[in-house]
């Protein structure tokens, strides 16, 4: 791994905040660098508050959307509630529901099956509404790109309201509304939503228009919360408000769901970080293993007992999913090996008989391994699928948008993407990807990196330090958990391999001749337990967090690398 500093704020705003915020030098460092130049500013980051939020009526097609939803409520009219099967939209489809089922009643949750119907929003669906006299669907986390699905549905007297924060492509679809910040005339100031946070956009205008207070839509934001994290938006500006608000809903006053899951785990709080992989997982495994409306149907529950029956059939998919995900990982790897792919620009695999559910993280896995935009393909029907993934710092969706002439359709972020193509252009798409890449890649996005933000010495590690940082909160891109460097480190002499095959570093850690110990675990470090034990001095990146046994809280350093020191 690559090691870099972040860039250093300006003195003088660091010493700023020291003076007017009380605070020690690296906290008023840690708070420059995340652009906070003022007691106000810090204000806001140690405590977001809702009334940050911006106006929903800011967002292109909000005014359409509620009259929309108001007259069909007038009218007796009955609505679907479509949503994607991952978590942001699963939980986007439970968020509307349980809302507007508190006072109407005419309401139908859907969610698409990611075997029979495919991504976003399909001509099943819509036949779906048809049939069952639906007039109004409201599309969350997809649509964006539906032309010829809310086409489709026009033709058949099914209004559309779509929901969704996919970049959008040239043509919008005719809807009745279309919100997504995203799009170019759109004059919403944050363009960071996921798909569950414009849904709450919508809840936040429509009960405005019907002079409701605030307050109700406060327990909502444990859905949205969980969204933000699992489907990896950067954690500022409203995303953060919403996050942190809605990480305390959840460790309050938990929907029974999301109760029956934690009680699984016996965490007794959750971060940002656990509801990621905790929550998010379980969520997800619904669709990838099932179906994605069990995960709407826990997430809606009100009896606890009946949450409990739902979780304990989603443990098991979680269970089926994790099995199935490394067989097929192991089964990728193999398949770069064989085929002597390793030194590729991109890793690209296709068997027809891996499961679809999984591939995505199949996907992350291999960009873990190999660190290089990833493609990884099933058959789907006639057609083959594929969930993509890149490196920091690399627009996937871009390279994808250059190798168009092979693809049948495709969409997604910067950093994942879905796609579709005929079987017989794989070879060609594969070439042509790996040619794209190759060409527009800059080198040193190849290396994995290390970004911390300053160097600390050990001693300044105190429970108030850790205190404050905590405060820092909920973490995630755009705000990430603090990383620091340390140099002149050594071992008590007990440093050992622990974990299958000793993968993992455990040690017990001092700097220079101090007396403080502190403890760390490394996850993927044990090859260096040996040298460290003979108390070899080494540096180091790490963060810091609490380590709970026997009822007891310490400190203790994740170790993200560490580098032995020359002699």
């Amino acid at each position: 791994m690559k090691w870099t500093a972040k860039a250093s704020p300006k003195p003088e705003i660091v010493a700023h905040l020291q003076e007017v915020l009380q605070v020690d030098y690296t906290i008023a460092y840690l708070l420059a660098q995340r652009d906070i130049s003022t007691y106000e500013e810090a204000k806001n980051f140690f405590r977001p508050s809702l009334n940050q939020l911006h106006s929903p009526w800011l967002m292109k097609g909000m005014e359409k959307a509620v009259e929309r939803i108001q007259k069909a409520i007038k009218n007796q009219e009955r609505i679907l509630i479509y949503g994607d099967y991952d978590v942001d939209g699963t939980t986007s489809v439970a968020l509307l529901y349980s809302y507007f089922s508190k006072f109407y009643p005419h309401n139908t949750p859907y969610i698409p099956d990611r075997y029979q119907e495919g991504y976003g929003v399909s001509y099943q669906g819509i036949d779906f509404a048809s049939d069952n006299e639906i007039s109004l669907i409201i599309a969350l986390d997809c649509g964006i790109k539906a032309i010829d699905k809310v086409a489709y549905a026009k033709e058949k007297g099914i209004d559309f309201i779509i929901c969704d924060h996919h970049r959008p492509g040239a043509e919008i679809p005719e809807a009745v509304a279309v919100l997504d910040p995203k799009q170019e005339d759109c004059k919403y100031p944050y363009k960071e939503l996921c798909g569950c946070g414009v849904g709450f956009k919508l809840l936040q205008a429509f009960h405005e228009k019907e002079q409701r207070n605030f307050k109700e839509l406060v327990p909502y934001l444990d859905l949205v919360a969980t969204a933000i994290g699992s489907d990896i938006v950067p954690i500022s500006g409203e995303n953060r408000i919403l996050a942190y608000h809605g990480l305390k809903q959840i460790n309050l006053q938990p929907r029974p769901g999301f109760q029956a899951i934690i009680q699984l785990t016996k965490k007794k709080e959750l971060s940002i970080t656990d509801v990621v992989f905790i929550i998010g997982p379980r969520i997800n495994a619904a669709g990838r293993m099932k179906h994605g409306l069990h995960a709407v149907e826990l997430l809606i529950e009100e009896d606890i007992k009946q949450a409990e029956t739902f979780a304990a059939e989603i443990e098991k998919y979680n269970a089926d999913r994790r099995e199935t995900d490394q067989n097929i990982t192991a089964e990728a790897l193999a398949l770069i090996e064989a085929q002597n792919e390793q030194k590729n620009y991109t890793s690209v695999v296709y068997q027809e008989h891996w499961h679809k559910g999984v591939i995505g993280i199949v996907a992350s896995r291999l960009t873990e391994t190999y660190y290089r935009p990833t493609l990884v393909f099933t058959k789907s029907g006639e057609k083959l699928a594929a969930s993509a993934r890149s490196v920091k710092g690399f627009d996937v969706y871009n390279a994808l948008e250059e190798s168009a002439e092979f693809i049948e359709q495709f969409g997604g972020h910067k950093y994942a993407a879905g796609l579709t193509l005929e079987e017989k252009n794989y070879p060609k798409f594969k070439a042509k990807f790996e040619e794209v890449v190759k060409n527009s890649i800059a080198p040193e996005l190849l290396q994995p990196e290390l970004n911390y933000d300053l160097e600390l010495n050990l001693e300044d590690i105190t429970p108030k330090f850790y205190r404050i940082l905590k405060q820092f909160a909920p973490f995630g891109p755009g705000n990430m958990s603090p990383l620091f460097y340390s140099k002149d480190i050594k071992d008590t002499g007990y440093a050992k391999g622990v974990g299958k095959d000793q993968e993992h570093l455990k040690c017990s850690l001092y700097q220079k001749n101090k007396r403080e110990r502190i403890s760390a675990i490394g996850f993927g470090l044990g090859k260096h337990a040996e040298a460290i034990r003979q108390k070899a001095a080494f540096e180091t990146i790490y963060s810091i967090e609490e380590n709970e046994w026997n009822n007891q809280v310490s400190l203790q350093l994740r170790l993200r690398d560490v580098r032995l020191e020359k002699t």
